[in-house]
Formats: C-alpha cells, sequence, structure tokens
C-alpha cells in the first residue's frame, strides 16, 4: 500500500513540475522577440497576483494545470501583465503595464487577451484575436475557447 501512495505522489509532483516549466515573461519586448521566432500569438494575462482571487482561481484550475502547459508551449508565448498592490515593480515594467491596460482597456481582472504582435521603429501594433477571462470548467473548456480565437487569425 505505501508503494502505490508512493507511486501516485510521484507521478502527481511530476504533473506539477511540467506546469511548472512554463515560462511566463514580464517584458513585453522579449515576448514580441521570442513570438516572431515562434511564429505563435501572445498569450496577455492581466492579473493582480497578490491581491485578486478569482485570477489566482484561473491559474489554480487551469493555468497551473498540465494540459495547459502542453497546449501552451505548443501553441502561445505567455505574457503576465500584473497590477500587484504589495509587490513593487520595476518602473519600467509598471510603466508597460499600465500602457497595456489603456491599450487593451482592461476594467477587471482577470483578463486574456490573445493577440499578435509586430514592433517596427519602436512602435508595437496588435492584432487582436480575442479576450476571455476566468471560465468555469477547468483546463478543457479555457483551452476550447482559447483555440476558437487562434483558429480566427
Amino acid at each position: 500500500m505505501k508503494k502505490i501512495l508512493l507511486f501516485v505522489l510521484l507521478i502527481s509532483g511530476s504533473c506539477a513540475l511540467k506546469a511548472q516549466e512554463l515560462v511566463w515573461y514580464n517584458n513585453l519586448d522579449k515576448a514580441i522577440e521570442v513570438s516572431k521566432q515562434t511564429k505563435k500569438p501572445l498569450l496577455l494575462f492581466f492579473t493582480g497576483s497578490d491581491w485578486c482571487g478569482w485570477c489566482h482561481r484561473l491559474q489554480d484550475e487551469v493555468f497551473k494545470l498540465p494540459e495547459f502547459a502542453a497546449w501552451a508551449k505548443a501553441n502561445v508565448v505567455l505574457v503576465e501583465v500584473d497590477f500587484p498592490r504589495k509587490t513593487v515593480l520595476t518602473p519600467e515594467i509598471q510603466s508597460q503595464n499600465n500602457k497595456l491596460q489603456q491599450e487593451f482597456v482592461v476594467q477587471g481582472y482577470p483578463t486574456v487577451w490573445f493577440v499578435n504582435a509586430t514592433k517596427t521603429d519602436g512602435k508595437i501594433t496588435y492584432e487582436k484575436l480575442g479576450q476571455t477571462g476566468y471560465l468555469a470548467g477547468g483546463p478543457t473548456i479555457w483551452i476550447e475557447t482559447a483555440k476558437g480565437f487562434l483558429k480566427k487569425k
């Protein structure tokens, strides 16, 4: 019985590690470079990381699960656009995030935008593919919604 329990714990631990392998960029310029190289759109996750309950719920029920990790690695470049209350961001990241919040008219959290972004002569242009937020139902429902936005491109 102890061997079975140990095996289950090892398997679930390795699944959690796989989900943690995701790279979330907070620097938009770097994310756009990766997007250009990989030909994948950006997933912009507007969050209040240290205060937003629905943001934590989206992360726990979708973003931290192996199903999402596998899908995200194959389909998008992840960008966290954070608006924390206690954590101090660098002035550059804070300014970048405020500009993104205005550009995408984000009024609530969590908000997730799927976009293609190009940077020419220092100016970034966005092709908006779709927008969502927290969806009940776990990773399957959330990923199916995301796939719908990505098919339109």
